[in-house]
């Protein structure tokens, strides 16, 4: 790939976000209040999370990438099935003082934004076999990412104002479908 190939870049930018588009609708499916700062906060974090995974990826050279490849699919299926299982025990059992599940805050912030980021790992170390300019290609992909994730999260919140209290369900269910497209994707690439 040629240092100046911003066009391939910009591309596997938009492939890498395509998991925090996801995440960011099922976000924007299952809030009830769709603030600015929730937005910016997942925003952040998701473009953050791919552009420093991408990096990791690139200084990491073989060893690392090959032990991570191994069980990767796993860590980013558990983390997003545990969010979706989290959402769905809120979606049927009695909230408590109208709690809902925040991922845009602590925890559940964090697994999601290493979950939605492990394929920049690998897109990192391949990058790092082809010379790609890293100063131009890590902030492509974080800009992406956060501008992919904001889209997300808005087009959620006009999803949720269709469907009402459905929406909460959905939204689970789209994270969990995420969590095992990527594990079989995986699975079925390794057989």
């Amino acid at each position: 790939m040629n240092n100046g190939d911003f066009l391939s870049i910009f591309l596997i930018a938009i492939g890498l976000s395509a998991d925090c588009f996801a995440v960011a609708l099922s976000a924007g499916i299952t809030l009830t209040e769709h603030t600015f700062a929730r937005i910016f906060r997942l925003s952040l974090s998701f473009g953050l999370f791919q552009a420093s995974m991408l990096v990791l990826g690139w200084l990491a050279g073989r060893t690392i990438v090959d032990f991570i490849a191994d069980y990767d699919h796993w860590v980013a299926f558990a983390l997003l099935a545990f969010i979706s299982g989290r959402m769905l025990w809120e979606a049927f059992h009695p909230k408590r003082e109208n709690r809902e599940v925040d991922i845009t805050r602590g925890l559940l912030l964090l697994t999601s934004s290493v979950a939605t980021s492990i394929d920049a790992l690998a897109v990192g170390l391949s990058f790092a076999f082809l010379e790609v300019n890293m100063a131009m290609a890590s902030p492509t992909v974080g800009g992406v990412s956060f501008a992919v994730t904001a889209l997300g999260f808005m087009l959620g919140k006009r999803v949720s104002k269709l469907m009402g209290k459905r929406a909460e369900v959905l939204g689970a269910i789209i994270l969990l479908a995420i969590a095992f497209r990527i594990l079989l994707s995986h699975l079925l690439s390794d057989g």
